[in-house]
């Protein structure tokens, strides 16, 4: 089983599990599949991390919280050092807004 069709079965039996589980109001959470993972709790502010000196033939990827779905919290997930790939430059993980949800996307490479 590949990466991508694991993240995907794994965000279908997240989406079924959330639809079938009853949460308190003040621990709901809306849950989306889609491009990312879509809640309808904002991230708290990223914490500060001072990178480390740089180190050959690898990139910083910073720390970034993750949404927990068992705790229905966000929780810190430590900065670490991801193998470089010459020629592609490191696309750090990160939340965006879209309507009444939040969307976390992870870091990816890009040219």
């Amino acid at each position: 089983m590949n990466s991508m069709t694991l993240k995907l079965a794994l965000l279908a039996g997240l989406g079924l599990g959330a639809a079938t589980m009853y949460a308190p109001p003040a621990f709901a959470a809306q849950v989306s599949v889609g491009v990312g993972i879509g809640i309808g709790v904002a991230p708290p502010p990223p914490r500060f991390e001072r990178a480390p000196p740089p180190r050959r033939g690898y990139a910083w990827a910073p720390g970034y919280w993750r949404w927990n779905a068992r705790a229905h919290r966000h929780v810190w997930v430590g900065g670490t050092w991801v193998r470089a790939r010459p020629g592609y430059r490191y696309h750090p993980a990160y939340w965006v807004h879209h309507g009444r949800n939040w969307r976390f996307h992870d870091g990816y490479w890009s040219r």
